[in-house]
């Protein structure tokens, strides 16, 4: 079977909780998809989208310990299976359920585990996954700005939910792996630049630079570098709990997902505050730096820009984001999908989720009475004229998508079962290793 260009758009699926946990904002709710799911799965279609980021609300599925509520997963996931419409499932956007509390909980990790391995036995033919979505920024939003969830603002903090959420990402892709052996993991996560705005700017910059990579150094088992290793240690990671990252590598079953936006870059002052500096760089040259550290498949999977006053600021995005996915492939780094977040307009996203008051960002393919934007056509034309050129024979996924239609074939029992094979004899060849790196 030929691999896929992974071409997607989400259905946005945050639920972080703000007002000391006493508010739960979710997007599902606020874009309306519980009461239109079955139209949005028609627009996905619509769009010639086959692959589609998306996730069970996990404050609403995972209701207690080893408890579970599936109502909204059966109907929808069955939906998509029957439609044949490829999922990359996000089982935790930026909240977990009231029960846990927060990120700062040490019980999160081993619990969600079970929550992972539990969604894997039920939906099977699921191959695709985001087990965590965007470690760094869930930290940082949560533990140090102090937004949402447990909103704290020190070190400590960010460093406590930093490696729950590390850890919860990584044990769960061990635990869908014991289900499904050929299981792919898109890590999806945010790739930041700090540029100094003057010389006595360096130093702060340089250390945020290196705070950056802090997610997906320990969710891919590189050691982090020396400053970093002594942030960490500082802030209350044992020794243990850093071997914890550094001796679990499973990184040869992920692609490398890199969202960006004109928000990514950010000037840094002498005293270490930040503010946006909009796009400096782009994504071809973060990209670079974040291949150059890991070696990995790349997908684009998160960029979108709001339809502006003019109309076309959202196209003139896409088309600039396509092209610098393309400058990147022709330039040797093997990227194999790319995605506009979300299908739909966003709320309240304009103040980062930290208020409630239904603000329509207008930052989808539809509008939230699900009509299409320019922005949608634009990006269907794109589908349409570039999905059979893209030579994806050379892009180095070892394991191959399975459509949910061919979960049961012949070919794909065999990929399993093969998969499974060199896992219990410990001969998985690790396509997507750097060579020792």
């Amino acid at each position: 079977m030929m691999p896929y260009f992974l071409f997607a758009t989400g259905i946005e699926n945050s639920y972080p909780t703000i007002h000391g946990g006493r508010t739960r904002i979710d997007e599902m709710e606020s874009c309306r998809h519980y009461r239109y799911w079955r139209t949005d799965f028609d627009r996905v279609q619509e769009m010639g989208i086959s692959f589609l980021r998306y996730g069970p609300p996990i404050h609403r599925t995972w209701t207690g310990p080893g408890q579970y509520d599936w109502s909204f997963a059966d109907e929808t996931y069955h939906e998509l299976r029957k439609r044949d419409i490829i999922t990359i499932t996000d089982l935790c956007h930026f909240g977990v359920p009231d029960w846990i509390g927060n990120f700062q909980n040490p019980e999160f990790p081993d619990r969600f585990a079970d929550y992972a391995r539990a969604f894997a036995e039920r939906f099977p033919w699921v191959q695709l996954y985001t087990p965590v979505n965007e470690m760094y920024i869930c930290a940082m939003f949560s533990a140090s700005y102090g937004w949402w969830n447990e909103q704290l603002s020190s070190d400590q903090a960010f460093v406590t939910a930093l490696k729950h959420l590390v850890k919860a990402n990584v044990l769960a892709m061990r635990a869908i792996l014991a289900v499904r052996p050929d299981a792919i993991f898109i890590q999806s996560e945010s790739s930041e630049y700090f540029h100094a705005e003057n010389p006595q700017a360096i130093g702060p910059a340089e250390i945020l630079n290196a705070r950056r990579f802090l997610s997906l150094d320990l969710n891919f088992g590189r050691r982090v570098d020396s400053e970093m290793y002594e942030y960490l240690r500082d802030n209350g990671m044992t020794r243990e709990e850093y071997h914890f990252f550094v001796d679990t590598n499973l990184k040869h079953h992920c692609i490398m997902g890199n969202d960006y936006y004109v928000t990514n870059e950010h000037r840094v002052s002498p005293d270490g505050s930040t503010r946006a500096s909009g796009e400096v760089f782009g994504y071809d040259g973060i990209t670079w730096q974040y291949y150059d550290r890991y070696r990995l498949p790349v997908m684009h999977t998160e960029t979108n820009l709001a339809q502006g006053p003019q109309g076309d600021e959202a196209v003139y995005w896409l088309w600039k984001q396509w092209s610098n996915v393309l400058r990147v492939r022709n330039d040797g780094i093997p990227v194999v999908g790319f995605t506009w977040y979300s299908l739909t307009d966003q709320v309240d996203w304009d103040t980062a989720l930290r208020e409630q008051n239904g603000t329509v960002n207008p930052l989808g393919l539809y509008d939230l009475d699900r009509n299409i934007r320019p922005v949608g056509e634009a990006y269907q034309r794109i589908i349409r004229d570039w999905g059979e050129v893209l030579p994806t024979q050379s892009v180095c996924l070892r394991v191959p998508v399975v459509p949910p239609n061919q979960h049961d074939a012949a070919w794909s029992r065999r990929q399993r079962r093969s998969e499974r094979t060199a896992m219990l004899g410990g001969t998985s060849a690790p396509a997507n290793s750097d060579g020792g790196r």
